[in-house]
């Protein structure tokens, strides 16, 4: 009677993954980064929503963030410089089956790649974009990035940066068919997580801008932040992002925000005094280009051996026998 009855034992129809199962190589980046959280927080992810390695691709360009293809253990393609969402938008366009994610630094996307992420934004193909922004060139020993504040002293701007920093919100909130957009910290592990997650399963380009830590060379630039919690704005909503109690507890700045008000996101993201974290837009109806134009036809093995022997049949050379008979 204390036997095993094996008729009650599920059976699963495929393997479980573990966080393991996505872990390559060991990183290197330094001791402390920020970069760190966020592979742990899409491992994560990847664990939970149980994705296949092999149908799973990470995109990225130059710099340190743009390591993160070679510490998963899935696809991946470490692209060129600011060049990362015209590869990933090829892949989407032709493999409508994989799920797409692109890791870029505030320097590849917002200064060399700045073309291809504004039009990135319009055509709204589907990936999880998530923009590691440390304020500066990391990989590069300390040069000013685009999203450096003004003062800030770099190897480039001694005397401190010039100009106001970009702000990347108010830009892709600003572009034509934009559909998601978020801001949180990498400090912030369970918000961190909630939002990857959110913009995993929204329907299109997903934003998420990250402020992260580098601990080599501006070990105290986000001090500000961490040690006053009431300069970050929670954004929260039943349909944005949701504190659990310990968050609640350390971020008493709360404010109710309905993601699907994109003049109000704007003007959240337009605030110079605060930082707002959470889903500042989302409306998972803009269309997607990749949807409007995919090919009729899937690219099959069948179909493309035979695309291959219509091409090299144009080519081949016919005995002369043959052409006598």
């Amino acid at each position: 009677m204390f036997g095993f009855q094996l008729d009650s034992i599920p059976e699963l129809d495929h393997e479980y993954y573990r966080m393991e199962d996505y872990q390559s190589n060991i990183p290197r980046w330094c001791p402390g980064c920020g970069d760190s959280a966020i592979l742990t927080a899409v491992q994560k992810l990847c664990r939970d929503e149980q994705l296949p390695p092999e149908k799973t691709v990470f995109v990225s360009g130059i710099g340190c963030s743009s390591r993160f293809p070679h510490y998963m253990k899935t696809y991946g393609f470490h692209g060129l410089h600011g060049r990362a969402f015209p590869i990933a938008q090829g892949i989407r366009i032709r493999r409508p089956d994989l799920h797409i994610f692109v890791n870029t630094g505030d320097g590849d996307c917002f200064s060399i790649g700045t073309a291809h992420w504004i039009h990135a934004v319009r055509m709204n193909m589907r990936m999880v974009v998530m923009v590691h922004d440390n304020n500066l060139y990391g990989l590069t020993k300390l040069q000013s990035s685009p999203t450096t504040p003004e003062g800030f002293k770099t190897n480039t701007t001694p005397r401190g940066a010039y100009m106001r920093a970009l702000n990347p919100l108010t830009v892709t909130l600003g572009i034509t068919n934009v559909s998601f957009v978020a801001q949180v910290a990498e400090w912030m592990p369970s918000l961190l997580a909630q939002l990857i997650e959110k913009a995993y399963h929204h329907p299109g380009f997903a934003f998420i801008r990250i402020l992260q830590r580098c601990p080599a060379f501006a070990p105290t630039h986000f001090d500000p932040m961490i040690t006053n919690p009431d300069r970050m704005e929670m954004l929260v909503h039943e349909n944005g992002m949701v504190l659990d109690d310990t968050m609640a507890r350390i971020y008493k700045r709360q404010i109710e925000h309905d993601p699907s008000n994109i003049h109000r996101a704007r003007e959240l993201a337009e605030d110079r005094e605060h930082v707002p974290i959470g889903l500042l837009y989302h409306n998972p109806q803009v269309r997607q280009y990749c949807e409007l134009r995919r090919p009729k036809h899937v690219m099959t093995i069948d179909r493309l051996r035979e695309n291959l022997e219509a091409e090299f049949d144009k080519f081949s050379v016919v005995p002369q026998a043959e052409k006598v008979a």
